[in-house]
């Protein structure tokens, strides 16, 4: 990040004009000012200086900044490479969704906001700033970009020291962590092996990956009391592997980055002990060689440059080790970045979980079975590869019927990666008290978390004696945690002894979701917490603070429409719902949750149009379809209904509530043939029960 000036800009400001979604912005200067005419929050064209620069390569933003304190990342960005690779243009970062004022994505919107979504990483010693009462921003900052301190912390000791005379210099030299995991530390073969190991055991914190992590991480800010070389979730909730952001084998989705942070965390990189200076040096951000020469630092060149190895001698260029362990993608258009999985090619993955293999991102014309029978060809039968868990995540994400044992059996092993063991107990269908219990007390705090997370819905009768020891964790993030579960516990039902660390962790919790009080996700989080507690009014307040910063905030909407629900006031709810849809109308939940209150004012008509509407926008979502059924079943359109039920068991076949309900809708009906087939099904995947069993019998007869 820079000041705007001659010497930052790369970009044509020259009286250039660029064509978007209707509106021609044009790039023009006044003397020393950069500005840029374009659609502002209101959708009208307006003048808009440029206040700061972002990034040089391979593309470069422009910040305007608002009299309200609030700075913006404009969407139109420009392309630094050089004109014979395709740069030195303008170009939009989301060329085909036709962005509006209208619409989340728009530069003036919350999601382009710098204050919360850049400024941590790309600026040193960054205090946020926001004032909730005034929705303003004081945002402050040591340094416009990223200094010393960034990764070392405060340096004034260190400064101290420096400044003094070497004879008298202690050996304290002031700076707040010391990243020495590489000191004295030696990577050799063993006799007959070509694969390097470390000369001593990796620690078990490593504070380089956690200070790396801090921004090149998927995470959520909870604490600007950072402190180098401390675990990552002592101030930020970093995101564990889930459907929405990751294939099954932990790889990156496209559509959602999540930096490096998680994917090396995964990798056998990590568990031997390696860290990211043996590859990067942190200072001039480079590699430490060029070429394959920074894996050669410890594999042998001798087995992995071999024709043997790489199979692909007639290849121009030749493939270098990152083109099979470290697939690119590219995210706002140009950025290339590598997949720090380190993984094995895995083509017979793709072909059962549907995740990428770096063979068919070069091999686009051919089927991953193809690419599956050439790995055989070379390297056997036998499948390698440190991340052996894609099954398991793909059976928790189809609903397969072995699911949970899978998922078990990833969560208890020792050779798994943490981030991935924490991943498998928050994916588990039900708990599992000796992997609860055991997980409670890991010693990564990633998989504290992820125990935390399946806990959440957990009978707050269960919830507190697993739950509250972990009220006093070293680690902020896993404290926070576990308040935001014990709030559902009355003061009344605390054991006395633990009120005051609760009252600690709740505090903490209070002041992560204050900090981010320019959020909605964050409004709605701290009245989510207020309604634990049974203080609605507190709660009320902070989901409409909510959607005064997004209206179409549909989770502030839909948990503020059921507190009106609860309070008896559904004309209230409906009213926020249809505010929220006037803004936000392709949103399915806010069409599921207004059906559902419109069921309970007995208006059906209405309730089912809205029902209907959700099922049809999110397809994926099972739980639409099933309500929408069982609304059609009740007004006596059983055909309609089984045809619903049915159309979403194509995308879900493993589903029980939408199988059970096929089967009673059938026997409703009168088709017992269809009704056996629906139980047969359920039987295979619950084959121990009794009822299912005698059901069976009693259709057959």
């Amino acid at each position: 990040m820079d000041h705007a000036t001659a010497q930052s800009v790369r970009g044509d400001f020259n009286d250039a004009t660029f064509d978007y979604a209707g509106t021609r912005s044009r790039f023009f200067r006044k003397k020393d000012k950069f500005l840029v005419e374009t659609d502002g929050p209101d959708g009208k064209l307006a003048t808009f200086e440029v206040k700061y620069t972002f990034g040089i390569d391979p593309l470069q933003q422009y910040l305007i900044q608002f009299p309200d304190g609030r700075v913006q990342a404009l969407s139109i960005a420009w392309d630094t490479r050089p004109k014979q690779q395709g740069g030195q243009r303008w170009f939009h970062l989301y060329p085909d969704n036709a962005v509006t004022s209208s619409d989340s994505l728009h530069w003036t919107k919350l999601n382009q906001n710098w204050n919360f979504m850049c400024a941590e990483c790309h600026s040193t010693n960054v205090n946020k700033g926001y004032n909730a009462d005034r929705d303003s921003f004081a945002t402050t900052f040591s340094e416009i970009s990223v200094g010393c301190e960034a990764c070392h912390g405060a340096g004034s000791r260190h400064v101290t020291w420096a400044r003094t005379i070497p004879a008298a210099r202690g050996p304290d030299d002031g700076l707040q962590v010391r990243f020495d995991e590489r000191t004295g530390i030696t990577w050799a073969a063993s006799a007959g092996k070509l694969t390097p190991v470390r000369s001593a055991p990796p620690p078990g914190l490593r504070k380089e990956v956690e200070t790396c992590g801090r921004c090149h991480a998927r995470r959520g800010q909870l604490s600007e009391n950072w402190i180098p070389g401390r675990p990552l979730s002592d101030t930020h909730r970093v995101s564990l592997l889930d459907r929405h952001r990751f294939y099954a084998d932990g790889q990156m989705r496209d559509d959602e980055e999540t930096y490096n942070y998680a994917p090396f965390k995964q990798s056998r990189m990590f568990a031997k002990g390696v860290t990211c200076s043996d590859c990067h040096d942190p200072h001039s951000a480079t590699l430490k060689a060029p070429g394959d020469g920074v894996c050669s630092q410890c594999h042998t060149p001798a087995k992995y440059e071999s024709a043997a190895h790489r199979h692909h001698a007639h290849v121009s260029p030749p493939l270098g080790c990152p083109a099979c362990h470290m697939p690119e993608r590219r995210y706002m258009i140009l950025d290339r970045r590598h997949d720090h999985g380190f993984r094995v090619p895995r083509p017979d993955l793709s072909e059962q979980t549907g995740a990428p293999n770096a063979c068919n991102d070069c091999h686009r014309d051919k089927p991953a079975a193809w690419a599956a029978h050439q790995i055989e060809g070379w390297f056997g039968p036998e499948r390698r590869g440190h991340q052996t868990y894609a099954r398991a995540f793909h059976a928790a994400w189809s609903e397969a019927a072995d699911a949970h044992a899978q998922l078990a059996a990833i969560a208890e092993s020792a050779s798994v990666p943490g981030i991935v063991r924490a991943s498998a107990l928050a994916e588990l269908p039900e708990p599992i008290l000796d992997l609860i219990r055991h997980g409670l007390s890991d010693s990564d705090p990633l998989v504290r978390l992820g125990v935390l997370d399946r806990l959440e819905g957990a009978p707050a009768d269960q919830l507190w004696p697993l739950a509250s020891p972990r009220l006093g964790d070293a680690v902020r993030g896993v404290r926070i945690r576990a308040a935001e579960l014990l709030a559902a516990v009355p003061p009344a039902r605390q054991p006395a002894a633990d009120r005051d660390q609760f009252a600690r962790a709740a505090a903490e919790f209070v002041d992560a979701q204050k900090l981010n009080a320019d959020r909605p996700d964050s409004r709605t989080a701290l009245a989510n917490f207020f309604l634990r507690q049974a203080n609605p009014g507190a709660a009320e307040a902070e989901y409409r603070a909510a959607l005064r910063l997004d209206p179409s905030f549909a989770a502030a909407a839909v948990n503020l429409s059921d507190l009106y629900r609860q309070l008896g006031r559904d004309s209230d709810g409906e009213k926020i719902l249809r505010e929220a849809l006037s803004a936000s109308g392709q949103d399915a939940s806010l069409h599921h949750a207004l059906g559902l209150t419109l069921v309970r004012q007995k208006r059906s008509e209405e309730a089912l149009d809205e029902l209907r509407r959700a099922a049809s926008l999110d397809p994926g979502q099972m739980r639409y379809a099933y309500v929408y059924a069982v609304g059609l079943n009740g007004i006596g359109r059983r055909d309609d209904a089984l045809s619903v039920l049915n159309q979403s068991l194509r995308g879900h076949p493993n589903n029980l509530e939408l199988l059970s309900a096929a089967l009673n809708v059938s026997r409703e009906k009168g088709d017992i043939a269809a009704a056996l087939g629906y139980a047969e099904r359920l039987a295979l995947l619950r084959p121990d029960d009794p009822r299912l069993a005698n059901l069976i019998r009693e259709l057959k007869r």
